[in-house]
Protein backbone atom coordinates (compact mmCIF):
# COMPACT_ATOMS: atom_id res chain seq x y z
CA UNK A 1 0.00 0.00 0.00
CA UNK A 2 1.49 3.06 -0.90
CA UNK A 3 2.02 5.84 1.81
CA UNK A 4 1.77 10.06 1.32
CA UNK A 5 4.86 10.51 0.94
CA UNK A 6 4.67 8.07 -2.54
CA UNK A 7 2.24 10.21 -3.68
CA UNK A 8 4.02 13.73 -3.93
CA UNK A 9 4.00 15.07 -7.25
CA UNK A 10 4.90 18.24 -8.60
CA UNK A 11 3.13 20.23 -10.72
CA UNK A 12 1.52 19.39 -14.16
CA UNK A 13 1.38 21.58 -17.13
CA UNK A 14 5.43 22.49 -17.71
CA UNK A 15 7.08 22.32 -20.54
CA UNK A 16 4.90 20.03 -23.09
CA UNK A 17 2.69 19.30 -20.83
CA UNK A 18 4.49 16.62 -18.88
CA UNK A 19 4.70 16.71 -14.58
CA UNK A 20 8.23 17.39 -13.24
CA UNK A 21 9.21 16.83 -9.59
CA UNK A 22 10.87 19.76 -8.51
CA UNK A 23 12.80 18.93 -5.22
CA UNK A 24 15.45 22.27 -5.44
CA UNK A 25 14.95 25.55 -6.74
CA UNK A 26 17.58 27.58 -8.47
CA UNK A 27 16.23 31.06 -7.98
CA UNK A 28 17.01 33.96 -5.76
CA UNK A 29 17.38 35.90 -8.52
CA UNK A 30 15.77 39.75 -8.88
CA UNK A 31 12.80 39.57 -10.80
CA UNK A 32 13.27 40.60 -14.21
CA UNK A 33 11.26 43.86 -15.58
CA UNK A 34 10.10 41.82 -18.88
CA UNK A 35 9.50 37.90 -17.52
CA UNK A 36 8.25 36.69 -20.75
CA UNK A 37 11.65 37.99 -22.56
CA UNK A 38 13.61 36.09 -19.48
CA UNK A 39 11.79 32.96 -20.22
CA UNK A 40 13.02 33.02 -23.38
CA UNK A 41 16.91 33.75 -22.52
CA UNK A 42 17.24 31.94 -19.47
CA UNK A 43 20.91 31.21 -19.42
CA UNK A 44 23.25 29.27 -16.75
CA UNK A 45 25.96 31.50 -15.58
CA UNK A 46 29.64 30.33 -14.23
CA UNK A 47 31.04 31.81 -11.23
CA UNK A 48 34.01 33.81 -11.53
CA UNK A 49 37.59 32.31 -10.72
CA UNK A 50 37.89 33.26 -7.07
CA UNK A 51 34.22 33.99 -5.58
CA UNK A 52 32.44 32.07 -3.58
CA UNK A 53 30.36 29.20 -4.15
CA UNK A 54 27.54 29.51 -5.52
CA UNK A 55 24.56 29.39 -2.99
CA UNK A 56 21.97 28.02 -4.99
CA UNK A 57 20.13 25.20 -4.37
CA UNK A 58 20.55 21.68 -7.39
CA UNK A 59 18.97 22.14 -10.38
CA UNK A 60 15.73 20.37 -10.96
CA UNK A 61 15.80 16.76 -12.82
CA UNK A 62 14.18 16.48 -15.75
CA UNK A 63 10.33 15.43 -16.19
CA UNK A 64 11.92 12.14 -17.26
CA UNK A 65 13.47 11.87 -14.17
CA UNK A 66 12.66 9.14 -10.86
CA UNK A 67 9.84 10.68 -8.77
CA UNK A 68 11.60 11.61 -5.23
CA UNK A 69 11.81 14.19 -2.77
CA UNK A 70 15.13 15.67 -1.50
CA UNK A 71 14.45 17.71 1.46
CA UNK A 72 17.04 19.58 3.59
CA UNK A 73 16.21 21.22 6.70
CA UNK A 74 18.24 22.84 9.16
CA UNK A 75 18.42 22.15 13.02
CA UNK A 76 19.50 24.93 15.26
CA UNK A 77 19.00 27.03 18.37
CA UNK A 78 21.12 27.70 21.61
CA UNK A 79 23.81 25.34 23.46
CA UNK A 80 22.19 21.98 25.30
CA UNK A 81 18.77 22.48 23.00
CA UNK A 82 18.97 18.80 21.78
CA UNK A 83 20.62 19.28 18.18
CA UNK A 84 22.65 16.54 18.52
CA UNK A 85 20.08 13.95 20.05
CA UNK A 86 17.53 15.64 17.58
CA UNK A 87 19.86 14.55 13.83
CA UNK A 88 19.76 10.96 15.28
CA UNK A 89 15.59 10.31 16.08
CA UNK A 90 14.98 12.32 12.69
CA UNK A 91 18.12 9.38 11.37
CA UNK A 92 16.32 6.27 12.79
CA UNK A 93 12.50 7.76 11.93
CA UNK A 94 13.18 8.39 8.13
CA UNK A 95 15.35 5.53 7.56
CA UNK A 96 12.98 3.10 9.26
CA UNK A 97 10.03 5.11 6.45
CA UNK A 98 12.94 3.70 3.71
CA UNK A 99 14.94 7.48 2.95
CA UNK A 100 18.63 7.72 2.78
CA UNK A 101 19.21 10.48 5.30
CA UNK A 102 22.68 12.54 5.46
CA UNK A 103 23.78 14.45 8.51
CA UNK A 104 25.57 18.02 7.34
CA UNK A 105 27.93 18.39 10.40
CA UNK A 106 28.37 21.94 12.05
CA UNK A 107 31.10 23.75 10.08
CA UNK A 108 31.78 26.33 13.63
CA UNK A 109 32.49 23.00 15.36
CA UNK A 110 34.98 21.41 13.02
CA UNK A 111 36.58 24.83 12.45
CA UNK A 112 36.91 25.54 16.39
CA UNK A 113 38.06 22.51 17.40
CA UNK A 114 41.57 23.12 15.45
CA UNK A 115 42.37 25.29 18.08
CA UNK A 116 40.68 28.69 17.59
CA UNK A 117 39.06 30.78 20.19
CA UNK A 118 37.13 33.20 19.27
CA UNK A 119 38.44 36.00 22.52
CA UNK A 120 42.19 35.42 20.95
CA UNK A 121 41.18 36.72 17.81
CA UNK A 122 40.85 40.31 16.37
CA UNK A 123 38.42 42.70 15.44
CA UNK A 124 39.82 42.04 11.57
CA UNK A 125 40.24 38.32 11.87
CA UNK A 126 36.91 37.81 13.49
CA UNK A 127 34.85 38.86 10.79
CA UNK A 128 37.40 36.93 8.03
CA UNK A 129 36.88 33.96 10.54
CA UNK A 130 33.25 34.44 9.93
CA UNK A 131 32.95 35.16 5.96
CA UNK A 132 35.23 32.17 5.46
CA UNK A 133 32.93 29.62 8.00
CA UNK A 134 30.34 30.69 5.47
CA UNK A 135 32.12 30.00 2.47
CA UNK A 136 33.16 26.12 3.85
CA UNK A 137 29.79 25.54 4.95
CA UNK A 138 28.36 26.30 1.99
CA UNK A 139 30.55 23.68 0.01
CA UNK A 140 30.45 21.40 2.79
CA UNK A 141 26.65 21.15 2.41
CA UNK A 142 26.89 21.29 -1.21
CA UNK A 143 28.79 18.33 -1.53
CA UNK A 144 25.61 16.65 0.73
CA UNK A 145 23.01 18.13 -1.81
CA UNK A 146 24.73 16.66 -4.70
CA UNK A 147 24.65 12.93 -2.98
CA UNK A 148 20.80 13.51 -2.28
CA UNK A 149 19.82 14.79 -5.70
CA UNK A 150 22.20 11.58 -7.38
CA UNK A 151 20.25 9.13 -4.70
CA UNK A 152 17.50 6.89 -5.75
CA UNK A 153 15.44 7.24 -3.14
CA UNK A 154 14.13 9.60 -1.41
CA UNK A 155 16.63 12.11 0.60
CA UNK A 156 16.42 14.05 4.35
CA UNK A 157 19.37 16.14 4.54
CA UNK A 158 20.19 17.63 8.41
CA UNK A 159 22.13 20.36 8.81
CA UNK A 160 23.47 21.10 11.84
CA UNK A 161 23.13 24.94 11.51
CA UNK A 162 23.01 26.89 8.19
CA UNK A 163 24.57 29.56 7.08
CA UNK A 164 22.34 32.48 8.51
CA UNK A 165 23.48 30.87 11.73
CA UNK A 166 26.81 33.37 11.67
CA UNK A 167 24.84 36.29 11.54
CA UNK A 168 24.29 35.21 15.37
CA UNK A 169 27.54 36.05 16.32
CA UNK A 170 28.63 39.27 14.46
CA UNK A 171 26.89 43.02 15.20
CA UNK A 172 23.93 43.64 12.63
CA UNK A 173 26.38 46.37 10.64
CA UNK A 174 29.38 43.79 9.76
CA UNK A 175 26.66 41.26 9.15
CA UNK A 176 25.22 43.94 6.27
CA UNK A 177 28.96 44.38 5.02
CA UNK A 178 29.88 41.34 4.14
CA UNK A 179 26.46 40.20 2.93
CA UNK A 180 27.33 43.83 0.59
CA UNK A 181 30.58 42.62 0.06
CA UNK A 182 29.96 39.33 -1.16
CA UNK A 183 26.68 39.65 -3.22
CA UNK A 184 24.96 37.30 -0.82
CA UNK A 185 20.87 37.97 -0.28
CA UNK A 186 18.66 36.75 2.49
CA UNK A 187 16.04 35.00 0.14
CA UNK A 188 18.76 32.98 -1.30
CA UNK A 189 20.75 32.11 1.58
CA UNK A 190 17.76 31.97 4.05
CA UNK A 191 14.67 31.13 2.05
CA UNK A 192 15.67 28.85 -0.79
CA UNK A 193 18.23 27.11 0.22
CA UNK A 194 16.57 25.40 2.79
CA UNK A 195 12.63 23.62 2.93
CA UNK A 196 12.58 23.54 6.42
CA UNK A 197 13.94 25.29 9.79
CA UNK A 198 13.68 24.08 12.91
CA UNK A 199 14.55 25.92 16.48
CA UNK A 200 15.25 23.93 19.37
CA UNK A 201 14.88 26.00 22.04
CA UNK A 202 18.12 26.15 24.72
CA UNK A 203 17.50 24.15 27.95
CA UNK A 204 18.58 27.72 29.45
CA UNK A 205 15.59 28.69 28.81
CA UNK A 206 12.49 27.19 30.14
CA UNK A 207 14.27 23.73 31.03
CA UNK A 208 17.59 25.41 33.75
CA UNK A 209 17.68 21.96 35.23
CA UNK A 210 18.70 19.65 32.65
CA UNK A 211 21.08 22.61 31.18
CA UNK A 212 24.50 21.65 30.90
CA UNK A 213 27.67 22.14 29.13
CA UNK A 214 29.79 19.18 30.25
CA UNK A 215 29.08 16.79 26.86
CA UNK A 216 30.31 19.11 24.48
CA UNK A 217 33.87 20.26 23.71
CA UNK A 218 33.69 23.86 22.24
CA UNK A 219 30.23 24.68 24.79
CA UNK A 220 31.72 26.71 27.72
CA UNK A 221 28.50 29.23 27.47
CA UNK A 222 26.47 29.71 30.94
CA UNK A 223 22.40 30.08 31.51
CA UNK A 224 22.33 33.69 30.73
CA UNK A 225 24.78 33.90 27.57
CA UNK A 226 22.92 30.43 26.47
CA UNK A 227 19.49 32.22 26.79
CA UNK A 228 20.91 35.11 24.65
CA UNK A 229 22.72 33.01 22.00
CA UNK A 230 19.44 31.03 21.75
CA UNK A 231 17.45 34.31 21.07
CA UNK A 232 20.17 35.27 18.44
CA UNK A 233 20.29 32.20 16.78
CA UNK A 234 16.21 32.06 16.40
CA UNK A 235 15.78 35.87 14.98
CA UNK A 236 18.50 34.94 12.34
CA UNK A 237 16.27 33.05 10.71
CA UNK A 238 12.60 34.70 10.93
CA UNK A 239 11.74 34.70 7.46
CA UNK A 240 11.87 31.64 6.48
CA UNK A 241 8.34 31.01 5.20
CA UNK A 242 9.00 27.44 7.37
CA UNK A 243 10.41 28.03 10.17
CA UNK A 244 9.39 26.33 13.06
CA UNK A 245 10.21 26.50 17.10
CA UNK A 246 10.44 23.26 19.26
CA UNK A 247 10.16 24.56 23.31
CA UNK A 248 10.48 23.36 26.32
CA UNK A 249 7.12 23.39 27.23
CA UNK A 250 6.87 19.13 27.75
CA UNK A 251 9.73 16.98 28.34
CA UNK A 252 12.30 16.10 26.21
CA UNK A 253 10.69 12.94 24.53
CA UNK A 254 7.95 14.82 23.64
CA UNK A 255 9.93 17.43 22.29
CA UNK A 256 11.94 14.81 20.27
CA UNK A 257 8.48 13.97 18.85
CA UNK A 258 7.23 16.85 18.09
CA UNK A 259 10.24 18.10 15.90
CA UNK A 260 9.77 14.76 13.66
CA UNK A 261 5.95 15.20 13.60
CA UNK A 262 6.65 19.00 12.61
CA UNK A 263 9.05 17.32 9.18
CA UNK A 264 6.56 14.85 8.33
CA UNK A 265 3.68 17.48 8.58
CA UNK A 266 5.02 19.99 6.10
CA UNK A 267 6.75 16.70 4.22
CA UNK A 268 3.14 15.84 3.73
CA UNK A 269 3.86 12.16 5.30
CA UNK A 270 0.99 10.76 7.00
CA UNK A 271 2.58 9.08 10.32
CA UNK A 272 -1.11 8.22 11.62
CA UNK A 273 -0.62 7.75 15.63
CA UNK A 274 2.80 7.21 15.25
CA UNK A 275 3.47 10.46 17.32
CA UNK A 276 1.11 12.33 19.62
CA UNK A 277 -0.41 15.12 17.41
CA UNK A 278 0.50 18.60 18.87
CA UNK A 279 0.73 21.25 17.02
CA UNK A 280 -2.18 23.45 15.41
CA UNK A 281 -2.53 26.30 13.50
CA UNK A 282 -4.01 29.21 14.68
CA UNK A 283 -5.63 32.39 13.13
CA UNK A 284 -6.63 35.45 14.57
CA UNK A 285 -8.05 38.90 13.39
CA UNK A 286 -6.23 41.96 14.19
CA UNK A 287 -8.47 45.10 14.60
CA UNK A 288 -5.47 48.07 13.51
CA UNK A 289 -2.25 47.54 12.47
CA UNK A 290 -0.11 49.14 15.06
CA UNK A 291 3.37 51.17 14.60
CA UNK A 292 6.83 49.65 13.71
CA UNK A 293 8.26 50.71 16.96
CA UNK A 294 5.67 48.71 18.58
CA UNK A 295 7.10 45.21 17.02
CA UNK A 296 10.06 43.47 17.92
CA UNK A 297 12.45 42.85 16.02
CA UNK A 298 10.99 41.53 12.55
CA UNK A 299 11.04 40.87 8.33
CA UNK A 300 9.05 41.80 5.66
CA UNK A 301 7.69 40.32 2.88
CA UNK A 302 5.88 40.96 -0.42
CA UNK A 303 4.02 38.21 -1.40
CA UNK A 304 1.63 37.21 -3.89
CA UNK A 305 -0.96 34.50 -3.99
CA UNK A 306 -2.35 33.14 -7.58
CA UNK A 307 -5.39 30.22 -7.61
CA UNK A 308 -4.96 28.14 -9.96
CA UNK A 309 -7.39 25.80 -11.97
CA UNK A 310 -7.44 22.77 -10.77
CA UNK A 311 -7.89 18.98 -12.13
CA UNK A 312 -10.87 18.15 -9.95
CA UNK A 313 -13.58 19.69 -7.64
CA UNK A 314 -12.13 18.65 -4.10
CA UNK A 315 -8.39 20.04 -5.40
CA UNK A 316 -7.01 23.16 -4.49
CA UNK A 317 -3.77 24.30 -6.53
CA UNK A 318 -2.48 28.08 -6.23
CA UNK A 319 1.10 29.70 -6.36
CA UNK A 320 3.05 32.17 -3.80
CA UNK A 321 5.67 34.46 -5.01
CA UNK A 322 7.19 36.12 -1.85
CA UNK A 323 10.36 38.37 -1.41
CA UNK A 324 12.57 41.10 -0.47
CA UNK A 325 14.28 44.00 -1.84
CA UNK A 326 13.22 42.37 -5.74
CA UNK A 327 14.54 38.77 -4.60
CA UNK A 328 12.03 35.94 -4.95
CA UNK A 329 11.06 33.02 -3.93
CA UNK A 330 7.86 30.68 -5.71
CA UNK A 331 5.83 27.94 -4.20
CA UNK A 332 3.43 25.95 -5.83
CA UNK A 333 0.71 24.39 -3.68
CA UNK A 334 -1.44 21.23 -4.30
CA UNK A 335 -4.40 20.24 -1.64
CA UNK A 336 -5.52 16.72 -2.59
CA UNK A 337 -8.46 14.76 -0.57
CA UNK A 338 -8.09 11.83 1.71
CA UNK A 339 -6.60 9.14 -0.40
CA UNK A 340 -7.36 5.34 0.98
CA UNK A 341 -8.16 6.43 4.74
CA UNK A 342 -5.01 9.25 5.09
CA UNK A 343 -5.49 12.49 5.81
CA UNK A 344 -5.56 15.14 4.03
CA UNK A 345 -2.23 16.07 1.69
CA UNK A 346 -0.84 19.03 1.20
CA UNK A 347 1.58 19.37 -1.21
CA UNK A 348 4.57 22.51 -1.08
CA UNK A 349 7.11 22.54 -4.38
CA UNK A 350 9.68 25.24 -4.65
CA UNK A 351 9.39 26.58 -8.46
CA UNK A 352 11.75 28.11 -10.78
CA UNK A 353 11.05 31.73 -12.08
CA UNK A 354 10.61 29.99 -15.62
CA UNK A 355 8.21 27.32 -14.37
CA UNK A 356 6.13 29.84 -12.15
CA UNK A 357 5.74 32.10 -15.16
CA UNK A 358 4.59 28.99 -17.14
CA UNK A 359 1.99 28.17 -14.11
CA UNK A 360 0.78 31.27 -14.31
CA UNK A 361 -1.21 30.56 -17.33
CA UNK A 362 -3.19 28.42 -15.50
CA UNK A 363 -4.76 31.23 -13.18
CA UNK A 364 -8.50 30.73 -12.20
CA UNK A 365 -9.98 34.03 -13.33
CA UNK A 366 -12.76 33.55 -10.62
CA UNK A 367 -10.10 34.57 -8.14
CA UNK A 368 -8.68 37.55 -7.29
CA UNK A 369 -5.04 37.60 -7.06
CA UNK A 370 -4.19 38.42 -3.20
CA UNK A 371 -1.52 40.80 -2.35
CA UNK A 372 -0.23 41.10 1.37
CA UNK A 373 2.81 42.28 3.26
CA UNK A 374 3.74 39.72 5.93
CA UNK A 375 5.36 40.47 8.95
CA UNK A 376 7.43 37.45 10.71
CA UNK A 377 8.62 37.93 14.04
CA UNK A 378 9.32 36.06 17.40
CA UNK A 379 8.24 36.94 20.83
CA UNK A 380 7.86 34.77 23.99
CA UNK A 381 9.54 31.32 22.01
CA UNK A 382 6.66 31.90 19.43
CA UNK A 383 7.28 32.44 15.87
CA UNK A 384 4.12 34.88 14.29
CA UNK A 385 3.36 36.13 10.48
CA UNK A 386 1.05 38.90 10.21
CA UNK A 387 -0.76 38.83 6.99
CA UNK A 388 -1.49 42.45 6.29
CA UNK A 389 -3.88 42.82 2.95
CA UNK A 390 -3.73 45.12 0.30
CA UNK A 391 -4.73 46.37 -2.92
CA UNK A 392 -5.84 45.65 -5.23
CA UNK A 393 -8.42 43.18 -4.21
CA UNK A 394 -12.10 42.84 -3.42
CA UNK A 395 -13.19 45.24 -0.84
CA UNK A 396 -13.93 42.92 1.74
CA UNK A 397 -10.15 42.42 1.94
CA UNK A 398 -9.88 45.81 2.62
CA UNK A 399 -7.75 46.70 6.36
CA UNK A 400 -8.22 43.31 6.66
CA UNK A 401 -5.07 41.83 9.17
CA UNK A 402 -4.35 38.14 10.16
CA UNK A 403 -2.19 36.77 12.75
CA UNK A 404 -0.96 32.73 12.48
CA UNK A 405 0.88 31.23 14.16
CA UNK A 406 1.52 27.45 14.91
CA UNK A 407 1.24 26.14 18.72
CA UNK A 408 0.56 22.62 21.01
CA UNK A 409 -0.09 25.77 24.19
CA UNK A 410 -4.06 26.10 25.29
CA UNK A 411 -5.93 28.19 27.96
CA UNK A 412 -3.65 30.42 29.73
CA UNK A 413 -0.24 29.62 28.52
CA UNK A 414 -1.13 29.96 25.16
CA UNK A 415 -2.54 33.38 26.27
CA UNK A 416 0.74 34.66 27.76
CA UNK A 417 3.11 33.72 24.68
CA UNK A 418 0.64 35.93 22.14
CA UNK A 419 1.97 39.61 21.40
CA UNK A 420 0.38 42.12 24.15
CA UNK A 421 1.03 45.29 21.52
CA UNK A 422 -1.27 43.64 19.10
CA UNK A 423 -5.40 44.34 19.35
CA UNK A 424 -6.69 40.81 18.74
CA UNK A 425 -10.31 40.92 17.90
CA UNK A 426 -10.77 37.18 17.77
CA UNK A 427 -10.30 33.77 16.77
CA UNK A 428 -11.06 32.70 13.19
CA UNK A 429 -9.60 29.56 12.99
CA UNK A 430 -11.54 27.37 10.90
CA UNK A 431 -14.12 30.16 10.02
CA UNK A 432 -14.66 30.35 6.08
CA UNK A 433 -14.87 34.03 6.44
CA UNK A 434 -11.23 34.56 6.79
CA UNK A 435 -10.15 31.64 4.48
CA UNK A 436 -7.58 32.61 1.60
CA UNK A 437 -9.68 30.69 -0.51
CA UNK A 438 -12.96 32.78 0.23
CA UNK A 439 -11.86 36.01 0.69
CA UNK A 440 -10.19 36.04 -2.85
CA UNK A 441 -13.42 34.82 -5.20
CA UNK A 442 -14.66 37.48 -7.51
CA UNK A 443 -18.36 36.93 -7.05
CA UNK A 444 -20.70 37.94 -3.94
CA UNK A 445 -20.62 34.78 -1.35
CA UNK A 446 -24.20 34.98 -0.96
CA UNK A 447 -24.89 33.99 -4.44
CA UNK A 448 -21.49 31.80 -5.49
CA UNK A 449 -21.61 28.26 -5.58
CA UNK A 450 -18.04 28.48 -4.96
CA UNK A 451 -17.91 29.33 -1.63
CA UNK A 452 -16.10 27.14 0.91
CA UNK A 453 -18.11 26.09 4.05
CA UNK A 454 -15.87 22.54 4.83
CA UNK A 455 -12.30 22.14 4.03
CA UNK A 456 -12.76 20.64 0.74
CA UNK A 457 -12.45 23.86 -0.91
CA UNK A 458 -15.10 22.37 -4.04
CA UNK A 459 -17.75 23.58 -5.92
CA UNK A 460 -20.97 21.86 -4.33
CA UNK A 461 -24.02 20.91 -6.57
CA UNK A 462 -27.01 22.91 -6.70
CA UNK A 463 -29.55 19.80 -5.40
CA UNK A 464 -26.70 19.81 -2.35
CA UNK A 465 -27.40 21.56 0.79
CA UNK A 466 -24.71 23.69 2.27
CA UNK A 467 -22.31 21.71 4.45
CA UNK A 468 -21.80 22.73 7.59
CA UNK A 469 -18.26 23.71 9.37
CA UNK A 470 -16.06 20.49 10.74
CA UNK A 471 -17.14 19.44 13.93
CA UNK A 472 -13.27 19.68 14.94
CA UNK A 473 -10.96 21.94 12.91
CA UNK A 474 -7.88 20.80 11.17
CA UNK A 475 -4.96 23.24 11.28
CA UNK A 476 -3.80 21.72 7.74
CA UNK A 477 -7.20 22.53 6.22
CA UNK A 478 -6.21 26.08 5.38
CA UNK A 479 -2.72 26.98 5.15
CA UNK A 480 -2.16 30.82 3.31
CA UNK A 481 1.46 29.33 2.66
Amino acid sequence: MSTAADQLVAPAALTNGQQSVVVATSNGQKEPKEPQQQIENIKSTSPKPGAMPSLKLNKMPSASSKEKRVYKIVLTGGPCGGKTTGQSRLCTFFENLGWKVFRVPETATVLLSGGVKFSDLTEKEAYKFQENLIRTMVQIENTYFELGNSSTRNCLIICDRGVMDASAYISKDKWEKMMAGNKWNSVEMRDNRYNQILHLVSAANGAEEFYSTEDHACRSEGVDLARELDYKSAAAWVGHPYFDVIDNSTNFETKMNRMIESVCQKLGIDIGDRLQATSRKLKYLIAVLPPDSAFPPFQDFDVVHHYLQSAGPKVQARLRKRGQKNHWSYIHTQRRPNVHGQARIEVKTQLTHRDYMNLLAQRDDAHFTIYKKRRCFLINNQYFQLDIYKEPGHPRCKGLVLLETYSSLTGDALKNCMPKFLNIVKEVTGDPDYSMFNLSLKEDWSTTKKFCRTATHGKQDQNESPPQPPQQYNPYYENSD
